[in-house]
């Protein structure tokens, strides 16, 4: 379907040089202290400009809300395809497999985009398998990680040729071992090891430090690949970790593989010969703000030399580094609201639809999809769920926006839809992907009926 297609500008459609002050509070993304260049944020997000009007990939938003509605979440192929590619010839000196981390975006659309380039998965559940395997990733490509899967799930991984699972503690290789004495052929394993490395990010997404749930710590590892070895079913082929999401540092990547390194010639000198990878999980951070995010060349430059020497193939699994920019969680203001002195700004979607900012205190950039003229003014941009905690944004620094107006809220593509849910019965969004000019709906607005179809009113209805 064709929607309105403005000329085309250079990516992210405003000048390379640092823009002045007020072309910053024009584009809604002036804050206290900020000097990040505003075309920056845009340029990741594959966002431009024409008269006025915000353009995404080639589309105009205004089109799509128009199309679709509102609240909705609009991805933009292309930025993904550019992120996946960056990454990619970085590593292009090392034997390397990028499994893209299906929790951050489980859309059947964008898995199918990451898949077309060559990319593997990273699951967490067998319902996030059933979405990699309905995308079209084979088996062999797709990691099962989690700290806590259940009997069946590793049944299903067995039987779905899965490439390697991640144990994640001793009595998950018990049960795996169990599972695998009727296997046909060899498991293939990976040991998640936790790495006991700190890394400087939210406290809820640190994952890599002693005394959190991820992980089998360092002293069992040895003890675990013992284990793998001398059991026929199984077959030892990955060490790996994961220490964190939304990182910006390479130091806790490097401290975390240089561990990773001395187990694999620990568990070498202990006679085993079956590692094939050496697997440092994601964790790449993005710009949301005033971040500088880890270049994938810095990435390489900080991983390669220490594995290299292992002779493993390097695997990663980005999630937030492949999709967060290319999302934009489209909405419309309802009403202005003065209150206790403080200006607010009522807009259709909620907490529900992007939990980000209410569960992490996160930044995302708010800006409108329309300009207009008028002075900028500070507010909190909150939504109709019946909770205090329901905000995009407090004491946020804005642009000029009106009841009517559709605003943009930026870097939505990664734990957005994903974490949505039916709080205060309200339905979950459409997702839409733009691509070579075009906007498609991948998943439509869920119907009010379905949020109540499969219940029963009575224990005599059928």
């Amino acid at each position: 379907m064709h929607l309105d297609r403005p000329p085309g500008r250079g990516r992210g459609g405003v000048g390379e040089g640092v823009l002045t002050v007020a072309a910053r509070q024009a584009d809604g993304l002036a804050a206290p202290g900020l000097a990040a260049d505003p075309a920056l944020l845009l340029g990741d997000a594959g966002l431009s400009r024409h008269e006025g009007a915000l353009v995404d990939g080639g589309v105009t938003l205004t089109s799509v809300a128009r199309e679709f509605g509102t609240p909705a979440y609009v991805y933009n192929a292309d930025v993904i395809r550019r992120q996946f590619r960056e990454l990619d010839e970085a590593l292009a000196g090392v034997p390397h497999r990028i499994c893209f981390a299906v929790k951050a975006n489980s859309n059947l659309g964008v898995l199918r985009v990451l898949r077309d380039l060559g990319a593997g998965a990273d699951i967490v559940s067998e319902g996030e398998m059933a979405r990699a395997l309905a995308a079209g990733f084979p088996g062999d490509r797709i990691v099962f990680s989690g700290v806590g899967k259940r009997e069946d799930e590793l049944r299903a991984a067995i039987g779905a040729g899965i490439g390697h699972v991640n144990v994640e503690s001793m009595a998950e290789l018990e049960l795996l071992a169990h599972l695998a004495a009727g296997a046909t052929a060899p498991v293939p394993v990976g040991i998640r090891v936790n790495p006991d490395v700190t890394a400087e990010t939210h406290p809820y997404i640190s994952t890599g430090k002693r005394g959190i749930k991820f992980g089998i710590p360092l002293d069992q590892v040895r003890p675990a690949a013992a284990v793998i070895r001398a059991h026929p079913g199984l077959e030892l082929v990955a060490l790996a970790m994961h220490i964190g999401s939304q990182l910006t540092d390479t130091q806790p990547f490097a401290e975390g593989a240089a561990r990773l390194v001395d187990l694999v010639h620990a568990v070498r000198a202990d006679g085993t010969t079956t590692l094939r990878e050496f697997d440092v999980g994601g964790g790449l951070g993005i710009r949301y703000h005033e971040e500088i995010a880890i270049s994938p060349r810095d990435f390489a430059a900080a991983l390669v030399p220490l594995v290299e020497p292992t002779g493993l193939t390097l695997y990663l699994e980005p999630g937030r580094f492949l999709v967060g920019a290319c999302g934009v969680l489209l909405t419309r203001v309802l009403f202005r609201k003065h209150s206790g002195g403080k200006e607010f700004v009522i807009v259709d979607a909620g907490m529900n639809d992007l939990e980000r900012p209410s569960r992490y205190q996160a930044y995302h950039a708010i800006i409108p999809v329309q300009q207009r003229p008028g002075v900028p003014f500070v507010a909190d941009v909150v939504g109709p769920v019946c909770e205090t905690g329901d905000f995009f944004a407090l004491d946020r620094d804005l642009a000029p926006v009106a009841p009517g107006d559709l605003v943009a809220v930026l870097c939505a593509g990664a734990y957005g839809f994903v974490m949505a849910s039916n709080y205060n019965t309200r339905p979950l969004p459409p997702e839409v992907i733009i691509d070579g000019g075009r906007a498609w709906l991948s998943r439509p607005r869920q119907a009010l009926a379905s949020l109540y179809s499969s219940e029963r009113v009575t224990s005599e209805e059928r």
